[in-house]
């Protein structure tokens, strides 16, 4: 199948915002094994967009357009379709009610220019977005499949994730299946070097992306059956597990603070958090998952010297003698915290976060992380002359991390 993506917008011609919708829609187009031909962007013009759409028509097979749905006059992307196809337009009852619903959720009124978005070109597939106001569509004639998406990716990519794929996969009688692998503690380049030739697998394919502190492996396969796109994915994963072993956090998507939370509640153990230069990063991150009250006791963010040693017992005379950023406070940081908590595990952090206080010896980045457990404790140096955030996320990873490992040593 010949595909091209059609972009609609001034906005995009004019640089004021990135194309992310079309590299998002070219990745999974490329998985799903439909070449990507053209990209195209249009502004907000119905003159020139009819012509691009009359044109990609004749030498695609799928057309999909994104942007120009909303309410406003420059709008215009279905009804362009729509005359570039000779079809009219028509209103959809049944989007018209979810729309006046929506509104009413929000409190808000719906003005009558809104309505535009619930008409479509006759015979369309509607996709539903649950994200917006403004559904997209389908439409399967003469050959030829156009799709019509929203311009936010927080509407697109769920659009096509849960409505386009399963309707071009069902079309071309195959089904997907992937694995979204997260490693922690290695570099993109890294990674990509040691898969190789890997990342050039036809079926199942391999990409890397940035996740959160971490790189994301896509693994995806497709077959007849699932079983069968299962089975392509099995010499893969091998491969993967024997080139990163013990840095792989999960085959099934969960990133760090999950995976650990899931480690916890398996070993019956809880943590709590004493934490300076990343200021209570490790503890919200715990505390945003669902069921974290069953593991995570409490957590506290000890910045100034007085209160290490007023909350957690850090000695007067170790500060002195090593300072606040130092491996001997992080010790008797975590130490404090597990006596004092009651939490089988404790994890501390001090250091620099930037971008200044730095000195020769102790300069921006320099961050000891250390966890406390019941046969003792351990603590590890970081440096790196990264941005503040990044310096104090990197942080809270790494204390994360080093707890994961030492609860896999225990499964």
């Amino acid at each position: 199948m010949r595909s091209e993506i059609l972009s609609v917008g001034t906005e995009l011609l004019m640089g004021q915002i990135a194309n992310t919708d079309a590299q998002f829609l070219s990745r999974e187009l490329r998985e799903m094994g439909i070449g990507v031909y053209y990209h195209t962007v249009v502004g907000d013009n119905p003159a020139r967009l009819k012509e691009q759409i009359v044109t990609s028509l004749e030498r695609s097979d799928l057309l999909i357009l994104t942007g120009g749905l909303g309410p406003t006059p420059d709008d215009l992307t279905k009804e362009t379709a729509a005359e570039a196809l000779g079809l009219a337009m028509k209103e959809d009852p049944a989007s018209r009610q979810e729309l006046l619903a929506r509104f009413e959720m929000m409190g808000r009124e719906c003005t009558p220019n809104n309505f535009k978005q619930v008409w479509f070109p006759e015979g369309a597939k509607i996709l539903p977005n649950p994200n917006g106001t403004a559904p997209g569509c389908l439409l399967d004639r003469d050959g030829k499949i156009v799709v019509i998406l929203p311009g936010p990716p927080r509407e697109l990519n769920p659009m096509f994730t849960d409505h386009v794929k399963p309707y071009l996969l069902e079309r071309a009688g195959r089904i997907m299946v992937s694995r979204f692998i997260h490693i922690y503690g290695i570099g993109e380049s890294a990674i990509a070097y040691r898969l190789g030739d890997l990342l050039d697998s036809a079926n199942p394919t391999l990409a890397t992306y940035v996740g959160n502190g971490d790189i994301v492996l896509r693994a995806t396969a497709s077959a007849a059956a699932r079983e069968d796109a299962e089975s392509l994915l099995v010499p893969m994963e091998h491969k993967i597990e024997k080139l990163f072993g013990d840095s792989i956090l999960s085959w099934d998507g969960r990133e760090m603070p999950e995976v650990v939370l899931d480690l916890l509640k398996r070993h019956g153990a809880t943590v709590a958090c004493a934490e300076s230069c990343t200021g209570g990063m490790i503890a919200s991150s715990i505390v945003d998952i669902p069921g974290s009250s069953d593991v995570f006791l409490e957590g506290c963010v000890t910045y100034s010297n007085e209160a290490k040693m007023r909350r957690l017992g850090v000695s007067a005379k170790t500060l002195e003698l090593h300072g606040a950023v130092s491996e001997e406070t992080a010790r008797e940081m975590a130490e404090g915290m597990r006596r004092t908590s009651g939490a089988t595990y404790a994890l501390a952090t001090t250091g620099i976060a930037g971008p200044g206080g730095g000195t020769d010896t102790k300069p921006v980045g320099l961050i000891y992380v250390a966890l406390a457990t019941p046969e003792g404790t351990r603590v590890v140096e970081r440096r790196g002359n990264r941005s503040r955030t990044q310096n104090r996320r990197g942080a809270a990873l790494e204390a994360l991390d080093m707890l994961r490992k030492e609860l896999e040593k225990r499964s």
